[in-house]
């Protein structure tokens, strides 16, 4: 296998004594920096140890698999490392020549995770995508390292400027004792120019500056900054759809907000939605009275989905009780507001001239640039929940593809 001048740094920092205690790797996406370390961590790890524990943290241990070890274990094993591991105990037990060691895997979800991890001792940690995980967890799985000649190692996609790992690690890199190193596409020989010019032309805005330069950029601005009605919004296609899925934003004081979404040629089309505003109306609707409004713009038309707002409850449980096929949404904002980015940018999504408060808002829906975290200005929201909510489930039913590239940010 080929690696890049960066990639070698990462695999050999550790051969050169005592100058660092951890290393941090950042940039674009795909851009080699989580193979590279993980090869090196574990030639590290049993090249220096025998007989003790490591740590290796995910956001989640589903996607610390998925972005870590479905590639790596089998390069491991060329190197001629035995590789065993229980599922059941998250647990990976490593053997290279005379020496063994067990590799605890752990999710850094929210802040109740930085329990999970306290108690162990480690000899070194791992924590891919360190940016995703609350700092108490962080913190913590750096505390845990407390044998002689432990190290830690960080890798991460940029956030906001604000954020704390860049402010306490990466600017603080020299005073941490942490080699940083930066990362871009052209630094993975494993991708090709066509493959990198299709990412450079899936994102837009700050997701095109932290995903494909990545820089620590601060959200500002429009949204969907990429999107022009005048050359987005299509009329609705002619001919016969083969499935037909609802998003609902449900609310009774809050506008609630429908989108009928058609399937045609692998290209889902925002059809025809509904909208009703109480306050502008003047009277909440109940339920019952939704569920109503909701088969007459369906209109005999069988649907093979509902994704409803999660917090909807007893209106979930009124639709199930008129048997839709109802799902509970993702109501994970910035991921959403990712997914729904890259299927609008790559027309896989597609809103249709007669979906006015999806256009209006779409025109609107901007950043909170006060806030700490990545999070949009509460208003003008309704049309893009429900429309975030369908393209959530649509990128986690499908296969992986490029429209999923949220969870995907691993790589050689």
């Amino acid at each position: 296998m080929q690696f890049s001048k960066k990639q070698k740094r990462v695999l050999t920092w550790w051969c050169q004594g005592g100058a660092y205690d951890a290393l941090i790797c950042d940039g674009a996406v795909r851009s080699g920096k989580t193979f590279s370390m993980g090869v090196s961590f574990f030639l590290w790890a049993m090249t220096c140890f025998d007989g003790k524990q490591f740590g290796l943290c995910g956001k989640t241990i589903l996607s610390l698999r998925r972005n870590l070890l479905t590639d790596l274990m089998p390069y491991l094993r060329r190197l001629g490392m035995h590789c065993q591991e229980k599922r059941s105990e998250n647990l990976l037990t490593v053997r290279l020549n005379d020496h063994e060691n067990q590799f605890l895997l752990f999710g850094g979800r929210d802040e109740s995770s930085a329990a999970l991890i306290q108690g162990s001792t480690l000899a070194g940690v791992l924590l891919d995508e360190a940016a995703l995980m609350p700092r108490s967890f962080v913190e913590q799985a750096c505390a845990r390292c407390s044998v002689a000649g432990s190290r830690l190692w960080f890798n991460c996609n940029p956030e906001g400027p604000q954020h704390w790992f860049y402010q306490e690690w990466i600017q603080k890199a020299k005073q941490r004792r942490a080699l940083y190193l930066h990362f871009t596409m052209e630094d993975n020989p494993a991708l090709t120019p066509r493959i990198r010019a299709r990412y450079r032309s899936a994102y837009s805005g700050v997701f095109f500056r932290r995903f494909v330069l990545g820089e620590w950029v601060a959200a500002q601005g429009l949204v969907y900054d990429f999107f022009d009605r005048k050359q987005n919004a299509v009329p609705v296609p002619d001919g016969a759809f083969s499935e037909w899925r609802v998003s609902i934003d449900y609310g009774t004081a809050n506008p609630a907000s429908f989108g009928i979404w058609g399937k045609k040629d692998a290209v889902w089309y925002r059809v025809q939605e509904y909208y009703y505003d109480s306050r502008r109306e003047g009277r909440q609707k109940t339920d019952a009275e939704y569920a109503e409004d909701l088969k007459r713009l369906l209109n005999g038309r069988i649907v093979t989905r509902v994704i409803v707002d999660p917090s909807a409850a007893s209106f979930i449980e009124t639709l199930r009780r008129e048997n839709f096929p109802v799902i509970r949404a993702d109501n994970s904002v910035s991921d959403g507001i990712r997914v729904t980015a890259n299927l609008l940018k790559n027309g896989q999504m597609v809103i249709c001239e007669g979906c006015t408060d999806c256009l209006r808002e779409i025109e609107l829906y901007c950043w909170d640039a006060q806030g700490e975290k990545d999070a949009p200005k509460k208003e003008h929201d309704h049309a893009m929940d429900d429309m975030r909510y369908f393209a959530m489930d649509l990128a986690g039913r499908t296969a992986r593809g490029f429209a999923a590239t949220w969870v995907e940010r691993g790589g050689f």
